[in-house]
């Protein structure tokens, strides 16, 4: 029957156009059923007001219009018509009707119909709109519009929260059966818990509204399940939660059934499919998702290490004010993996992630500080932030503020200051102890105090910090602040020539290459010198010529010899020329330079 008929059967009957109406929308005939519902919704019929206006939000036989939508629903709903109060509230809730600005998260409620994801223009709710046009649904019995108001009554402005009155609607919507109102019910239960039973009776009114397939309610009885809070410890039922919520786009539940398939937690283990939860979960806003992402790219494993890759996710997070991922994006600034070498930049990832918390980025920040980095205005800004957080107590921060008062940086310089911030960074800092205790023995800030400076340099020579080691080495061998002692000097030098020490590399080499009071070792001297000597350092590439000039511990070997001791002399060693003048000239054999000599 086409529409013509369709207005003959209706005509001068709002009732009869409604009941044909229904009966086409069922079959899918929306445009005629639209027109039929048009024509008893101007007659006043208010039930056909109600799907006028939601015919429009879904965009059902008509073209989306939320403004015609939200009309025609006040209409029904000033009438009476209790299915379009709650979905009027439920507009106003979402700013959906009335002024346009940011949009509301909401536990609850599921996006009302011919709402757009990511539409042009954000909403702000209008609580008081939504408040009312709740209230008035659930007095008149709308078990949903009872879950709503309790939703409102709970989140919505100070001046508005009632949680008295927000658990009494909860209970009328749950006695229901809504299973909006069991979540509410269940989420105001976890609020009050106090002993596992209350924990228990969360978990079971949690249960009924997960029953109905509500995704935030899966996903809480995961963590549940996964911490034993009121439900037995499972971590594979808490997997099986989390996977359902993740798959009805719960943000935090991607996220944990990622994670749980890339440690193979409580399920599977599959790094691939892991990422890619990983990946939704920070798509859709999950800071710790994405530094997550982050360090697998950085990391490497199953997955090949990728750090643009890497540099992008964290990036993501530390926008979002995740600071260890703030932190690890200035490393790769730092390092230039990924991303183009700049300190400058890494700097600022350093500051946000300490202002952040991150302890270990305020260490960070003074080592670029220290290096000359910066412009006046963030080594001043810095050195507020250390002083802000050695004011706390922070230990870390009250060394890095010692340093930039002994340094001058982003504060005029100022060593009987820095000596009371590094003691008081001594108790617990082993870089502290180390600056304590050098400033002691060259008497800046107070006093000269050798023998007390050693005390502290060997305290943090202890902790394992190798510049300590090198120092404490350095005083036992000219005995500054106590006795002479070649043999631990040595072993001193030793360790931290093994953490990577260049410095110590090149001692190791000048003590056991003669003249100190320990075992002389030519060969192994020689060993040493190259070593330092590859790593840059003028001196040791000086030694190591002149040893393989000289044929000492080990054959002569001149070409060799020369090569060094060009590279000591370029780096400004000028004993090296002393050296270079004595070698055979390049077409020399060593058995003719041998015998001239």
């Amino acid at each position: 029957m086409n529409s013509f008929f369709d207005r003959l059967m209706t005509t001068g009957s709002p009732a009869a156009a409604f009941k044909r109406a229904v009966q086409l929308d069922d079959t899918g005939k929306t445009t005629r059923a639209f027109a039929l519902f048009s024509q008893a919704a101007r007659a006043g019929l208010p039930e056909a007001q109600f799907r006028v206006g939601r015919a429009y939000l879904k965009g059902s036989g008509v073209p989306v219009s939320r403004r015609d939508g939200a009309a025609w629903l006040e209409r029904s709903a000033q009438a009476g018509w209790v299915e379009a109060q709650t979905l009027l509230a439920t507009l106003y809730l979402y700013g959906l009707a009335g002024k346009r600005q940011a949009a509301p998260g909401n536990a609850l409620f599921v996006r009302p119909p011919g709402q757009m994801a990511g539409a042009a223009g954000a909403e702000q709710p209008d609580y008081v709109e939504a408040e009312r046009w709740a209230r008035l649904a659930a007095e008149n019995g709308a078990s949903e519009a009872m879950a709503l108001l309790g939703y409102i009554l709970t989140s919505g402005p100070e001046e508005m929260r009632n949680l008295d009155d927000a658990d009494h609607w909860y209970a009328k919507s749950a006695e229901a059966n809504a299973p909006q109102g069991h979540l509410g019910l269940g989420l105001s239960a976890l609020r009050n818990a106090k002993t596992d039973a209350d924990y228990a009776e969360a978990g079971r009114v949690l249960k009924r509204a997960a029953d109905a397939g509500l995704p935030t309610a899966l996903y809480l009885l995961g963590v549940m399940h996964e911490r034993g809070s009121g439900l037995p410890q499972d971590i594979e039922a808490a997997v099986k939660y989390y996977r359902q919520s993740a798959e009805k786009n719960v943000r935090a539940g991607q996220a944990r059934y990622g994670l749980a398939l890339l440690e193979g937690r409580g399920a599977v283990r599959n790094a691939v499919e892991g990422e890619s939860w990983l990946r939704r979960a920070a798509n859709a806003g999950d800071r710790e998702a994405a530094a997550v992402v982050g360090d697998l790219y950085a990391r490497g494993g199953e997955l090949p290490p990728n750090y643009a890759e890497a540099a992008i996710w964290y990036n993501r997070a530390a926008e979002a004010g995740h600071a260890a991922a703030a932190r690890a994006l200035g490393l790769l600034f730092i390092t230039g993996a990924g991303v183009h070498r700049d300190t400058e930049e890494a700097g600022r990832w350093f500051r946000r992630a300490a202002e952040g918390g991150d302890r270990q980025a305020l260490a960070d920040l003074a080592n670029v500080l220290l290096s000359g980095t910066g412009t006046n205005d963030d080594r001043m800004r810095t050195r507020e932030l250390f002083e802000s957080a050695a004011g706390s107590g922070d230990l870390v921060a009250a060394y890095n503020l010692g340093v930039c008062l002994a340094e001058g940086v982003g504060v005029d310089r100022d060593d009987r200051r820095a000596m009371l911030w590094l003691r008081r960074a001594a108790d617990g800092v082993v870089n502290a102890q180390y600056w304590y205790g050098r400033m002691l023995a060259e008497g800046r800030g107070m006093d000269a105090d050798p023998a007390e400076g050693r005390l502290w340099i060997a305290r943090a020579a202890e902790g394992g910090m190798a510049d300590a080691q090198v120092a404490l080495a350095e005083m036992c061998l000219s005995g500054e602040g106590g006795a002479r002692d070649h043999t631990t000097a040595l072993k001193l030098f030793h360790s931290a020539a093994d953490k990577g020490h260049v410095g110590a590399m090149f001692a190791v080499g000048a003590m056991i290459g003669g003249g100190h009071d320990v075992a002389e070792d030519r060969a192994d001297a020689r060993r040493w010198y190259r070593m330092a000597a590859e790593r840059g350092h003028a001196h040791a590439q000086m030694m190591l010529g002149r040893f393989l000039a000289r044929g000492l511990g080990g054959e002569p070997e001149y070409d060799d010899a020369r090569k060094w001791l060009l590279l000591a002399k370029g780096q400004g060693v000028a004993a090296a020329d002393g050296d270079l003048e004595r070698l055979p000239a390049p077409d020399e054999t060593p058995a003719t330079a041998a015998a001239a000599g």
